[in-house]
């Protein structure tokens, strides 16, 4: 299945943002070309997640720059930005009142003013590809976790973003339905679709990864091929970081 939406590259370049006093990021860059798939990985605290929150502006930066397709977004309106940008979190976020297809069509309806019919046909079309089709009419708390997360990939495809971040999309989960969702993660990678993934999944980022990005400390220490990362560690922290997760 090809993806219907242009992949783009995205680039950090020297992202530094404090909360207060407490340094977050400290000159974070990263490089992810168009269709391809960086795994970020690193102690908690590092600053993974807050690195996500920054790129798709839910934080602003204090400074450095963040390009899509080789251009500055920092100047876009934020809303514009995350419509390009889908984001999955650890926890799903899905509306509890509203069927698992609302859920789905209610940004395409109301961000790209899609029309009921049309609307109806992307979000079913996309609960297919998660393999939901036929839990569109319930409501989210009738589904187990693994299924709501589906919901909630779904949700962010509806929009045809042009890069996918995953934050821990698996960490709230029961090991049985981890590795299904991390399944689909990889197909998503296998359709050429740019991916930045915050995960403590060492068997994915191995496995299904073009780069992982090592941080420690609100810093980048090390970024290479998988293979690099996790057979040729150049540094003490990654060693040791590798030491108590393998």
């Amino acid at each position: 299945m090809t993806h219907p939406v242009e992949p783009v590259s995205l680039s950090a370049k020297d992202i530094h943002l404090s909360f207060g006093p407490n340094a977050v990021l400290r000159g974070v860059d990263i490089e992810v070309p168009a269709g391809t798939t960086a795994a970020v990985i690193g102690p908690s605290g590092s600053g993974k997640s807050t690195l996500l929150r920054t790129l798709n502006r839910l934080y602003e930066p204090d400074r450095g720059d963040i390009l899509l397709d080789g251009r500055s977004v920092l100047t876009d309106n934020p809303d514009q930005l995350r419509q390009r940008i889908g984001m999955v979190f650890q926890h799903f976020n899905l509306f509890p009142h509203r069927s698992v297809l609302d859920n789905v069509t209610l940004a395409p309806r109301k961000l790209k003013r899609l029309g009921a019919d049309a609307a109806r046909e992307l979000g079913l079309a996309q609960l297919d590809r998660v393999g939901l089709r036929h839990k569109a009419e319930v409501r989210p708390s009738t589904l187990s976790g693994g299924q709501q997360q589906r919901v909630a990939i779904a949700r962010a495809l509806a929009m045809a973003p042009q890069v996918m971040f995953f934050d821990e999309a698996t960490s709230a989960l029961d090991p049985e339905l981890v590795k299904g969702i991390l399944a689909l993660i990889a197909d998503l990678g296998a359709d050429g679709m740019t991916m930045v993934v915050v995960t403590h999944e060492m068997g994915f980022a191995q496995s299904t990864s073009d780069a992982v990005v090592f941080m420690d400390h609100g810093k980048v220490v090390e970024t290479g091929s998988p293979e690099q990362i996790f057979g040729a560690a150049e540094t003490d922290r990654l060693k040791r970081f590798l030491s108590q997760v393998l």
